[in-house]
């Protein structure tokens, strides 16, 4: 999708608008992803930290945002991330929820 980025946009914006319309969107930001890189902090057992320019794994994805959704459970949300038309990869993670 980055390579064109322009024309996914419009399919893009009408996939979140539909998310929130049905009142599954709980919220969400995109991450800038043009003009700074990433940096990675890892801190070790004994208290030290290393801090690396780039993401925390290496490859051709990036991060480019994120969304909280209101799902009744893991089969609705991989169903609304199977949904988005565009050439994208969604990766679906659960909210660790407090006792």
């Amino acid at each position: 999708m980055r390579a064109d980025r322009a024309s996914y946009r419009k399919e893009y914006e009408s996939w979140i608008g539909s998310l929130a319309a049905a009142g599954k969107l709980v919220g969400g930001e995109a991450l800038e992803t043009e003009h700074t890189a990433p940096a990675t902090v890892r801190t070790a057992a004994d208290g030290t930290s290393t801090v690396t320019d780039g993401p925390a794994h290496a490859g051709d994805e990036t991060l480019g945002g994120w969304f909280i959704v209101e799902v009744a459970d893991r089969t609705e949300a991989l169903e609304l991330a199977k949904s988005l038309p565009a050439p994208e990869t969604v990766e679906v993670r659960p909210i660790l929820e407090s006792a």
